[in-house]
């Protein structure tokens, strides 16, 4: 297990895991939602691309998680990969990267999300509606207010 910097090369594989991703995260919504591509979803890569990325690597790309300052902006573990921990060692490893406030956003229906950054003392601060590919969601801000506050898993 080798949790790494982005490098150019690997867009193809956080392309994928977002295509093997994305609308999991949504599977709770009312509606039904049509896969708006990464690499066609302007707004959403080049908030990742001025991001600071990792790739989680085990045999493979099986994740990636993005830090901009302290906002965690993208934690996507493939789903042949989940269960085994790994969300929990890249927030692990994005929390040892922020100071004070970090904060992250979540679709509101995202339970198993939310269960988890819960676990680690995120607490939610906000509700709004956001969109993705033309649709509304509503999604909760969610905020941890400092590393001592993080509870063991």
């Amino acid at each position: 297990m080798t949790i790494r910097p982005f490098n150019k090369t690997d867009l193809p594989a956080i392309f994928d895991i977002y295509r093997q991703c994305k609308l999991d995260e949504l599977r709770f919504e009312q509606q039904t939602f049509t896969l708006l591509p990464l690499e066609e979803d302007e707004t959403r890569l080049g908030q990742l691309l001025e991001s600071d990325i990792f790739m989680y690597e085990s045999n493979g790309i099986l994740a990636y998680a993005a830090l901009f300052h302290s906002e965690i902006r993208a934690l996507f573990v493939t789903p042949q990969a989940r269960g085994q921990g790994i969300g929990q060692q890249l927030l692990d490893f994005l929390l040892d990267k922020t100071n004070g406030v970090t904060r992250l956003y979540v679709a509101k229906t995202n339970a198993p999300a939310k269960q988890l950054y819960e676990k680690y003392g995120f607490k939610i601060t906000e509700e709004f509606q956001t969109y993705y590919n033309g649709l509304p969601v509503q999604a909760n801000k969610m905020v941890l207010l400092a590393k001592d506050s993080i509870r063991e898993i």
